[in-house]
């Protein structure tokens, strides 16, 4: 990964619960399920909205394929 590459991976918008529930296909009550167990990809506050990080999404993702 060149360091543009790096850059571009940084700066890449950050997931909304809304967001990853259509792109999960599970409902947003699922997503707060599966982050609040720690099996799944961390929630994180940004002021007080809550937030994921596609790459964490992507890497459980490919766990899921993987098990």
């Amino acid at each position: 990964m060149t360091g543009e590459d790096q850059h571009e991976e940084q700066r890449r918008p950050l997931a909304t619960p809304d967001e990853l529930a259509v792109y999960l296909g599970v409902s947003k009550a699922t997503i707060y399920q599966w982050s609040s167990r720690g099996g799944a990809f961390p929630l994180f506050r940004v002021g007080r909205h809550l937030r994921a990080r596609w790459s964490d999404v992507d890497a459980w993702l490919d766990e899921q394929v993987a098990a």
